[in-house]
């Protein structure tokens, strides 16, 4: 790892995963987007023979006038930032879920998070879900400590199956003490092709209150809008699609009108204020 030239100040940790965690590349680019607004620099990145089959998670190469200028070798890159006026750093993680070896490639995650003080972690995935583009995009998660996820106002989860990279980390992390948070957008599976800016905008929402500052959203609001408006127009052509969205918003409606109070009002009203204060 890369000699720090100052030691990090209260570091949280967020990471996410291209791949099966990641549909429409909300969570990475989420990730990326507070890379580019905070100005993050690289610190490491974990050696990519060891995790990735490059058959399946393909080098890419690039050649300009004929000429091979380099080879791009899939990897996890971790960055840090200091996000302006936060008294805090941010590590960044990102990289494609790798093929092989996780509880290596985990146990090493956690090593750099150690060396660098990180005690708290968020980690990002996005998901398909029968959920309609017109409403707020769903974000449900789990936390550990659980009082954690009552704080954030997380509703508790309840899950067997399959899982992916960002479920094996928290645990990992879960399971030494560290605060771990995973977050996950709901994709509408008749809109999966990325970007979906949307989604990354309710992910960062989330970020926001694990970490109690002010995340720049920069050119999302307005790329959430025209990608909504896009969605509209595409589903207005199809009649049976049309008809699809309308029942999937009924039947989001009626099932969250309960919910229209009290903590998510709260919450909503906390990111408000926060923006009204630090803007």
């Amino acid at each position: 790892m890369a000699k720090l030239v100052r030691e990090l100040v209260d570091p949280v940790m967020v990471a996410a995963f291209e791949g099966w965690n990641d549909a429409g590349e909300a969570a990475s680019l989420a990730v990326e987007h507070l890379s580019r607004e905070w100005g993050a620099h690289e610190l490491c990145a974990l050696a990519p023979d060891d995790y990735y089959d490059f058959q399946v998670t393909r080098p890419r190469m690039s050649v300009v006038d004929g000429v091979v200028s380099g080879v791009e070798w899939p990897t996890t890159r971790v960055q840090v930032a200091t996000p302006p006026g936060s008294g805090r750093d941010v590590v960044l993680v990102t990289g494609p879920e790798p093929n092989m070896r996780w509880r290596s490639y985990t146990a090493d995650l956690l090593a750099i998070a150690r060396e660098l003080g990180v005690e708290r972690a968020v980690m990002l995935g996005s998901l398909l879900a029968d959920a309609p583009h017109t409403r707020p995009i769903p974000v449900t998660g789990m936390a550990s400590p659980m009082e954690l996820g009552t704080t954030l106002g997380l509703e508790p989860t309840t899950y067997a199956g399959p899982t992916g990279i960002v479920g094996v980390a928290h645990e990992t992390f879960s399971a030494v003490g560290i605060e771990t948070v995973s977050l996950w957008a709901a994709i509408p599976h008749y809109v999966a092709q990325p970007p979906c800016p949307k989604a990354s905008l309710a992910l960062l929402a989330w970020v926001e209150d694990f970490l109690g500052l002010r995340v720049p959203l920069g050119d999302l609001p307005d790329e959430s809008v025209s990608w909504e408006s896009n969605v509209n127009e595409l589903t207005a052509e199809d009649e049976d699609i049309a008809a699809y969205v309308r029942g999937l918003e009924e039947a989001k409606d009626t099932a969250e009108l309960p919910e229209a109070s009290g903590d998510a009002i709260a919450r909503d009203f906390e990111r408000y204020l926060r923006r009204h204060d630090e803007g």
